[in-house]
């Protein structure tokens, strides 16, 4: 059980090491603005991204520079399917 445990946690650290090197900070580029998939990379890493940003006030969980409403959109989709939210149908329990 014990090995279980340290294998998942170094997976769980593995992982947020990776995920941190794709924060939204980036130099603005003028000619394209971030769109609807960084708006969902962007949605997908803010849990990691709002705690890496209380060690480092450069990283931001939001893209200021963005195309507008597909990036929102693509924020908000990414954001609310992490929490189970975006299910398209659910499932009845059946009563026995």
């Amino acid at each position: 059980m014990m090995k279980k445990a340290l294998i998942l946690v170094l997976i769980l650290v593995l992982v947020s090491t990776v995920l941190t090197g794709c924060m939204a900070h980036r130099v603005p580029d003028r000619d394209e603005p971030a769109g609807i998939l960084s708006g969902i990379w962007h949605g997908w890493i803010a849990p990691i991204a709002l705690v890496w940003s209380i060690f480092d006030p450069d990283v931001t969980i939001y893209e200021a520079y963005n195309g507008g409403w597909w990036y929102n959109f693509g924020f908000y989709m990414a954001i609310i399917s992490g929490f189970g939210g975006l299910s398209l149908s659910r499932k009845r329990k059946k009563d026995n």
